[in-house]
């Protein structure tokens, strides 16, 4: 599977704007990226320090969730979403397929920026 980098963006972007109103107007002080691959620190974030990843990681979120912060904390960096897009063309097998894994990656990190655990997510 191949989309070029302009492209993936885009299929992002498509993706946050597909989101319904009541969720996408709570996404402040957020950033959503595409990063080409996961650091070691994401693997080691997900899988454990030093452990050989048993899935491909397509996607994480960096930050503290909403449902964690509070009122009188002081002002912070963005949290981030990223998305990874090596590891999603290579679990996809073509556009259709790629389309949508983009966008229930983005749904599922967007979720634990909301306060919501793997377990609490169906995607």
């Amino acid at each position: 599977m191949h989309l070029d980098r302009r492209e993936f963006e885009r299929l992002v972007e498509e993706a946050l704007a597909s989101l319904p109103e009541r969720f996408a107007k709570l996404l402040e002080n957020i950033a959503v990226v595409v990063e080409e691959e996961p650091s070691d620190d994401d693997l080691d974030e997900v899988f454990g320090e030093g452990e050989e990843p048993d899935d491909e990681l397509l996607g994480i979120f960096r930050g503290t969730p909403l449902t964690l912060r509070r009122h009188d904390d002081l002002p912070q960096l963005p949290a981030e979403v990223a998305i990874f897009r090596g590891p999603i063309l290579r679990v996809t097998h073509d556009r259709e397929d790629a389309i949508h894994e983009i966008r229930e990656t983005v749904i599922h990190e967007l979720g634990h920026y909301f306060g919501l655990g793997d377990h609490e997510m169906v995607f």
